[in-house]
């Protein structure tokens, strides 16, 4: 099978190519978009346990807390205890309010430039052809 006929290869090029356009965007912020997004969704769910944002985020718990570690030493999480003190629980912090409202509008014009680059349609049946993996 040849590298242009490859699911896999032809997804991690895509993904590679649409994350640097996020990335290149959210670079002003000093935040990646892999920390944009962990932000969002620990805002939609806080407070929230490591085990529970995982599994939201469908990544490893021990993934997800290193990169809890990297956004706390950035001032823009607290981590905090559960009732079980075992649990680490994550709260956005004010400077991560401030990410997060200064990066929406640059998050909503990487959409707007992809979904211009391929037209609204395209972009529709994108979504939903990935929802389906």
């Amino acid at each position: 099978m040849s590298n242009d006929t490859c699911h896999c290869i032809l997804l991690r090029k895509a993904t590679r190519k649409v994350s640097s356009y996020y990335d290149e965007a959210l670079a002003p912020l000093g935040v990646n978009i892999g920390q944009f997004s962990l932000l969002r969704n620990i805002r939609r769910m806080e407070p929230v346990s490591l085990t529970d944002l995982a599994h939201k985020v469908e990544l490893d718990r021990s993934t997800v807390g290193r990169n809890a570690k990297v956004l706390e030493r950035m001032e823009l999480i607290a981590i905090g205890h559960g009732e079980d003190q075992r649990e680490a629980v994550l709260t956005i912090a004010p400077k991560g309010r401030e990410i997060l409202e200064q990066g929406a509008p640059l998050w909503d014009g990487v959409q707007d430039d992809i979904e211009a680059r391929l037209g609204q349609e395209k972009a529709r049946q994108l979504q939903d052809l990935l929802a389906e993996l």
